[in-house]
């Protein structure tokens, strides 16, 4: 035995002489540029020939990224010409035909139709207006393609163009008989009875009328509203039906954002969002029948539960006459041959989403799938308001998508004809991507069943059974599928290294190759950057959290600690993977230095946990999320050693909101916390993303005002830092005045504000960075250190 104790002195000898070598972090040197760090891989995608993969990078360290290709057969990455990044990006853009035999993509504003096989592109317009969304219908034999507003088709055999709709506005004088009151309908009649001259030119009209409507090519219907505005215009796979929706814009009071630094010297406003509550518009959906050349109004009012209220309204005594609520239609998603489709329709109030085949010559519905959530739908693969799902066919009869019914997203078919709905994925984790084959046998997915923060990408069969693991690597595996389904491009990172390019066949088994090796320059490798453990502790109510922790060298520990709380509220960081929060792995890697613990959760309303743990702040935003916060400190006390006294909390954004709700509300837990571009009070962000989590401030002012720190600014004993752009077009400025204004009128004297007057939400300069943590970083070590 004691012939290993001398190398093993050595050896820890030589290692703590390696750290002693290492230079010191410092906020000045990780708040720097970004590229410092090194150069990843980004935007990967496939080009039409199925060999060649294009990604955003910049290892020559340039102002801004270029793009650079690498092929399955040679994979040194080497930059595109300039000439051709546009064309590039066209044809990735664009849209295949059944077999993938065929692109269609627009190109300087042109429809292009290019031959994969030969690599040959014919040009179909010529013309200078915008050309969009082409697409291959009536049984492929024609192009489809969008030109100011309306459809037009192009037709491969004989190259003729022809004008599927007309979706200009009426005049509303083409008949001037609309305009009349009654006493001007009196005199006109008066004329013609009296005036035998008015009888002659009006009888000399109306045969002229008759004999151009009899000869005259009958015109395309209009499908046009006066004040209303068409989107999502699209034709079925045999031409045969156009659907299209058309919404009605609502005035609604809009927020301003000024700008103090500009070019001219002077003060700009930044026209900005509205706030959550104001008026939202309004669609109705249709479907144009060609061939019986009809339109029909999309029938929604027979969805079930098309009228049912939140539970939520049970808190209040007046309550809604229930009607039938105010939905968007997606879609349609037409089967290959056009046989059925089916829409994806989401309540505006998004309590609801229900799946419908869609009859085309009747504008009904049928009911394949509803999701009733009394928080609100989401989740991976399920989209959002106006679409974006996961869903699609995988023969005539049978659809997919993905639903959180048991509480994780999962896929799921369904056999149209009789209802049948089937599992395909099951289990405590996500199906966070999913993308059939193109041979429809097998669905590619990325799920996270190994680890909640570890993100792997297999393939399973349509049918179901056990799913085949293709990538191996732990961290995550961010895939992109070439167009024929052989191969894969895919960026990977670990928890301390940074994302980079892999080629890989398409099959379980097959071995990675490896493109880019830039994402760590010397400096970075310089530094021991930690891999911080993910661990678990356990919550009030029994409930698991994940968290990343750090932990200092027993010799330097100081007995504080810092606790890190992400931004977005639906969002993942206790992961295996490099951090969108590189700039606080980084920090947090410095503090760690120093002897402090630091502990980042994913607190309830965390991304990657299924279905309860996202709607954990439903109607209470500071509530379980903040509890989590409370319950990881008190870990950190009972499991670490650290001393409860002195625990500080920062966080950006959300994170910046619940900083503010544990200072305020939790004053005894917390020392010290540094708020970043924070929300103050909810009823004054914007709609879209509130209202699903607090509905609105009029229906729901119970929510709002227990989840809006503005309300409980007398309760601040610790220190507070706030930092905030004033340009910021999300959280605006206006949010850290008001709470500024309401801590001054409490008499409250341990709080700063620090304003950045030319950043917005997310920071962009390293001056902004770097003056914003050296504060945080001054704030703890002058709050948490014993002195």
């Amino acid at each position: 035995m004691r012939k290993w104790v001398l190398p093993a002195i050595i050896f820890l000898s030589a290692n703590r002489l390696c750290a002693q070598q290492v230079a010191p972090l410092t906020v000045e040197k990780i708040m720097r540029d970004p590229k410092w760090i090194g150069t990843s891989p980004d935007n990967v995608f496939w080009g039409p020939d199925n060999q060649t993969v294009y990604f955003s990078w910049n290892p020559d360290k340039q102002l801004s990224d270029s793009l650079y290709y690498a092929g399955v057969k040679n994979n040194t990455p080497r930059k595109t010409a300039a000439d051709e990044r546009s064309l590039i990006n066209a044809r990735a853009n664009g849209n295949y035909n059944a077999d993938k035999t065929l692109l269609l993509y627009t190109y300087q504003s042109n429809v292009y139709l290019q031959e994969i096989k030969t690599g040959k592109s014919i040009q179909i317009t010529q013309t200078k207006s915008r050309k969009s969304d082409p697409v291959f219908s009536f049984g492929e034999k024609q192009v489809v393609y969008q030109d100011g507003g309306n459809l037009f088709a192009w037709e491969k055999a004989t190259g003729k163009t022809t004008q599927l709709t007309d979706f200009s506005w009426p005049n509303d004088n083409d008949d001037p008989d609309d305009n009349l009151n009654a006493a001007d309908k009196f005199l006109k009649a008066q004329q013609l009875e009296i005036m035998e001259v008015v009888r002659d030119e009006k009888a000399k009209k109306d045969a002229s009328d008759a004999f151009n409507e009899r000869y005259t090519p009958k015109p395309l219907r209009n499908l046009g509203k006066q004040g209303k505005f068409q989107r999502d215009i699209q034709i079925s796979p045999d031409g045969r039906f156009i659907t299209y929706k058309i919404s009605t814009q609502v005035k609604s009071h809009t927020t301003i954002v000024p700008e103090f630094v500009t070019a001219s010297g002077y003060t700009t406003d930044i026209a900005a969002r509205d706030k959550v509550g104001s008026p939202q518009r309004s669609f109705e959906s249709f479907v144009y029948d060609r061939q019986r050349d009809t339109v029909l109004p999309i029938k929604i009012s027979d969805l079930p539960g098309i009228k049912d209220q939140p539970d939520y309204v049970k808190d209040y005594t007046k309550k809604d006459t229930p009607k039938v609520r105010e939905v968007i239609v997606n879609g349609p998603y037409w089967s290959d041959k056009g046989t059925h489709a089916i829409v994806d329709i989401r309540s505006q109030d998004n309590k609801d989403r229900w799946i419908a085949l869609l009859d085309g010559t009747t504008g009904t519905l049928k009911t394949i799938n509803r999701q009733r959530d009394e928080a609100w739908i989401a989740g991976p693969g399920i989209g959002w308001s106006m679409g974006g799902a996961n869903l699609g066919w995988i023969d005539e009869n049978t659809c997919w998508f993905q639903s959180e019914a048991t509480g994780y997203s999962h896929l799921y078919t369904a056999n149209v004809t009789n209802g049948d709905v089937k599992p395909i994925t099951s289990g405590n984790y996500e199906v966070q991507t999913a993308q059939l084959s193109p041979d429809k046998k097998y669905f590619y997915i990325t799920t996270n069943e190994v680890h909640p923060g570890e993100q792997q990408y297999y393939r399973l069969a349509v049918a179901g059974g056990k799913a085949e693991k293709i990538t191996t690597m732990p961290g995550a595996n961010d895939v992109s599928i070439s167009p024929d389904g052989k191969w894969i491009a895919f960026r990977y990172s670990y928890s301390n290294k940074p994302w980079e390019l892999y080629l890989q066949p398409n099959t379980p088994g097959s071995k990675p190759v490896q493109v880019t090796n830039l994402a760590q320059s010397d400096e970075f490798r310089s530094y021991p950057w930690r891999d911080p453990q993910v661990i678990t502790f356990t919550a009030r109510d029994n409930q698991p959290v994940y968290a990343r922790l750090y932990t200092p060298d027993p010799a330097k520990n100081n007995g504080a600690a810092v606790i890190f709380v992400h931004g977005a509220g639906y969002l993942q960081n206790a992961h295996k993977w490099w951090s969108s929060y590189f700039r606080e792995y980084m920090f947090h890697n410095l503090l760690t230095d120093k002897g402090y613990t630091v502990l980042d959760m994913d607190y309830r309303g965390s991304a990657g946990y299924g279905r309860n743990w996202r709607t954990g702040i439903y109607r209470h935003m500071g509530g379980k999320d903040l509890d989590d916060e409370v319950d990881g400190a008190k870990y950190l006390a009972e499991k670490l050693q650290v001393d409860a006294r002195r625990i500080g909390i920062y966080g950006g954004s959300y994170g910046g909101f619940m900083t503010l709700m544990a200072l305020f509300t939790q004053p005894d837990v917390f020392a010290s916390g540094a708020a970043l571009r924070s929300v103050t009070d909810w009823a004054h962000y914007n709609h879209g993303y509130t209202s699903n989590i607090l509905n609105e401030p009029f229906t729901d002012s119970i929510a709002y005002r227990r989840s809006s720190p503005i309300y409980f600014a007398e309760g601040l004993k610790g220190k507070l830092l706030m930092c905030h752009g004033m340009v910021d077009t999300n959280v605006h400025f206006q949010d850290i005045v008001r709470l500024s204004q309401r801590l001054i009128e409490l008499g409250k004297n341990n709080w700063e504000l620090a304003v950045y007057p030319v950043e917005d939400h997310g920071f962009t300069t390293p001056s902004s960075w770097t003056d914003e943590y050296k504060r945080i970083l001054l704030l703890f070590e002058s709050t948490l250190l014993k002195r």
